[in-house]
């Protein structure tokens, strides 16, 4: 189990890196900046209410859900992000499931459902992408019926060409921008090979949300999930072009943004500490 102790040399390491700038706070109450919580899984799973609440001493005010979370009911679940001062506009769920959550994503409070990745089984070809297309056309309509917005989640997995065209051209023609929104993945976008300010220069208005991470120098590209992709780092702290891509989110009024880090080579709250200090920097630039 996760000793308090451990906690507390984890969450002080978070909030020693956040002093590199002192001038954090209250810089960004119009453009908040959230976590997804996969970032901190090592420590959610086993005390989630202090985990949250070192989020939002950091300076973080919403959170993104995941998976993992959602052992919890939605009622207490909901109740602890509250407790530690913190909102969740969205969540992540799976595919397989995804249809079976509605309820409690509604529960919750939930702004948005995102699902996180298509089953691997159709993100395998074109005719696949159009698959699932037709499926979050589905899922966006009836979530549109309870109040609710859906959104898909990309990694580089949707980058790959079939003879043309990519997993994710036949997404974004083949789906509703009414019902179907993206949560542009800034490092999986870069991961692929792709520029994620382009991205956002020609698909920005589709984009309901942001995960922002960095990328390493000199780093081989991919369009697989597994280890070989893995090069993550803090956002300032590797090649992402951070000033277009913040720039172009607020011309495109995309207004939840997320740090999220598969990977940490520090532990997870000093590497979120670091992303905002430097996030702060830049958007009050």
């Amino acid at each position: 189990m996760l000793t308090r102790r451990v906690f507390a040399t984890e969450a002080a390491a978070g909030l020693a890196a956040l002093a590199l700038a002192p001038r954090a706070f209250g810089k960004v109450k119009d453009r908040p900046l959230g976590v997804q919580l996969y970032t901190v899984r090592s420590l959610a799973g086993r005390d989630l209410a202090g985990t949250l609440a070192a989020i939002r001493k950091i300076g973080y005010e919403t959170v993104e859900t995941s998976g993992l979370q959602y052992t919890m009911s939605a009622k207490d679940l909901r109740r602890v992000i509250l407790d530690a001062g913190l909102t969740a506009p969205s969540g992540h769920f799976g595919y397989d499931e995804f249809a079976s959550r509605f309820g409690y994503a509604k529960e919750l409070g939930l702004e948005c459902m995102v699902c996180s990745m298509p089953p691997r089984s159709l993100a395998n070809s074109a005719d696949g992408f159009k698959r699932v297309a037709e499926q979050y056309n589905e899922w966006g309509a009836q979530l549109q019926k309870m109040g609710l917005r859906f959104g898909f989640h990309n990694h580089n997995l949707e980058f790959r060409d079939y003879g043309g065209v990519t997993g994710l051209d036949v997404l974004l023609k083949n789906t509703d921008p009414a019902l179907v929104q993206w949560e542009m993945d800034c490092y999986w976008v870069a991961q692929a090979g792709y520029d994620p300010v382009a991205m956002l220069r020609q698909h920005g208005r589709r984009m309901q949300s942001l995960h922002l991470k960095d990328r390493k120098p000199n780093v081989p590209t991919s369009f697989d999930t597994g280890p070989e992709s893995a090069h993550f780092t803090e956002v300032g702290e590797g090649t992402l072009d951070w000033k277009k891509i913040l720039r172009l989110a607020a011309e495109n009024h995309i207004a939840n943004m997320y740090v999220e880090q598969d990977v940490t080579d520090r532990p997870p709250l000093e590497s979120l500490a670091i992303s905002y200090a430097n996030l702060v920097k830049l958007l009050s630039a």
